[in-house]
């Protein structure tokens, strides 16, 4: 039982890296307004700004207020 458990757990803890979303901030080239996004703009409707990638919803947010860009 104690095998399957740690085989369990050792699968798990790989896979949750790889679960974690990124988020981007992409600046909309219509309205000029920034917005947190989960896929990476693709360029023409929508700009990626920024450091690229974060990890979580909140930094990404955090970047917006302190961007340029975004009126930060």
């Amino acid at each position: 039982m104690h095998k399957y458990f740690m085989a369990t757990a050792f699968v798990f803890a790989l896979a949750t890296p790889a679960l974690a979303a990124p988020f981007y901030v992409g600046l909309d080239l219509e309205t000029k307004q920034c917005h947190v996004l989960a896929q990476k703009p693709d360029g023409t409707t929508m700009k990626m700004v920024g450091s690229g990638a974060y990890e979580t919803q909140a930094e990404a947010e955090q970047a917006i207020r302190s961007l340029t860009e975004c009126g930060g």
